[in-house]
């Protein structure tokens, strides 16, 4: 499995520009409805979902789409760890963050996570940019699947894959996207697509695939009506959400960006807060209050 470069090595963790409370003034300055938001893997944490890049977080080498396509061993491997890590993506609920952001009701919501959270806690509307592990597609006829109906046959092919573990699955660390930490994997059988026979993927974008066009241009339609962006929890290290603040910025519309580490973006920011996404929404609720 190829390791990630760390495109935010060497970054320096910025300081906030203001406090919380005025940050939150300058954005109740307006509509709420007139900012959109772009969330990352921050936003989910409070939920129980890692941060693949955030303080603390161990060094990982995510599935690619190439390592997928490469072959069965390869995607026997995933859909080994998957089977899992994704009990506990879909035990996974929306914390403080989530519904304080449905309530806010902003223009809308472009989100890099793949748990569906968002939807879940009412924000509407919601473009999930690199899909959502709660589906399944075939790779041949494009065909979706729930991704509950896989975890049953994946049960059924593989009778004793748990029991045979050398260690418990409670102990074996899942990513964000539901992936896990395990190497026992070999032997795992993998059903094929029940249409037509072909090959089956998590409806998501993996590390060096494109977000699908019309996904991405509806996220551009989306985040280009707004007055501006706020970002919460992304370290904007992949291009597929950097693109954004750099739009805004060129176009001369503010950028906001809350989250504890560096991002690539500090410098378009015209605002910064280093504090935990909840916190800072908590702030931006009481600024809009009557």
């Amino acid at each position: 499995m190829a390791v990630i470069k760390d495109p935010l090595r060497g970054l320096a963790r910025p300081a906030p520009t203001a406090s919380d409370a005025q940050i939150a003034a300058a954005l109740a300055a307006r509509p709420t409805g007139d900012w959109a938001v772009l969330t990352g893997a921050g936003m989910s944490t409070d939920s129980g979902i890692p941060d693949y890049r955030g303080p603390g977080a161990p060094p990982r080498s995510p599935m690619t789409g190439q390592t997928f396509r490469s072959g069965q061993a390869a995607r026997s491997r995933y859909w080994a760890r998957s089977f899992l890590g994704w009990p506990r993506i879909r035990a996974a609920q929306p914390n403080a963050a989530h519904r304080a952001l449905a309530r806010l009701s902003p223009h809308g919501t472009i989100t890099q996570n793949v748990d569906g959270l968002h939807e879940t806690a009412g924000s509407d509307p919601v473009i999930d940019l690199h899909g959502r592990l709660d589906r399944v597609i075939c790779l041949q006829c494009g065909e979706l699947f729930s991704r509950d109906w896989l975890q049953g046959e994946l049960d059924a092919l593989n009778p004793g894959f748990r029991a045979g573990l050398s260690i418990s699955p409670e102990e074996i660390e899942t990513a964000p996207d539901g992936d896990v930490a395990l190497e026992e994997t070999a032997g795992f059988a993998v059903p094929p697509c029940p249409v037509c026979g072909g090959i089956l993927k998590p409806d998501v974008v993996f590390f060096g695939e494109s977000v699908p066009a019309e996904r991405a241009e509806a996220a551009t339609c989306l985040a280009a009506g707004a007055h501006g962006l706020v970002v919460l929890g992304s370290s904007l290290a992949v291009l597929s959400g950097l693109r954004f603040v750099r739009s805004a910025a060129r176009e001369g519309r503010p950028v906001v960006i809350v989250t504890d580490g560096p991002t690539r973006g500090d410098a378009l920011a015209a605002h910064r807060s280093t504090s935990r996404v909840a916190d800072f929404l908590a702030a931006w609720e009481a600024a809009v209050a009557p």
